[in-house]
């Protein structure tokens, strides 16, 4: 009797999610740039009183350990760092009364700072 071991399945991590408005901000923005980038980078880095920050910038492509995702037209690149992070959040362009910007909403953080911009995992 023969037996066959199956591939172990390594968990993938949840991309994260950019809703119409931010999408619509982010491809208004990238318009009005000379030259016109390729895309939108969104990252993790150090920093805050929390630990971590969120980071947007726009690119001009991807590096190689780079996942590109692609939201209505626009490429969205994550590092594999970041994807850890970044996996499973939504990001939102509001504006209100109070001012306008791009509100990250992520399961992953465990807790924020006071003045919100800064988190931790």
């Amino acid at each position: 009797m023969a037996t066959t071991t199956a591939p172990e399945v390594q968990p993938q991590t949840a991309a994260p999610v950019l809703t119409p408005p931010a999408i619509a901000k982010v491809k208004e923005i990238m318009a009005s740039q000379t030259p016109v980038p390729t895309g939108l980078r969104l990252s993790v880095v150090g920093g805050g009183c929390s630990g971590f920050q969120y980071s947007m910038a726009f690119e001009n492509g991807a590096g190689m350990m780079d996942k590109v995702f692609n939201f209505d037209g626009l490429k969205v690149y994550v590092d594999a760092t970041s994807l850890m992070y970044l996996g499973g959040a939504h990001v939102d362009y509001v504006e209100t009364l109070e001012g306008a910007g791009f509100k990250f909403e992520n399961p992953n953080v465990k807790s924020t700072c006071g003045c919100g911009s800064s988190f931790n995992v």
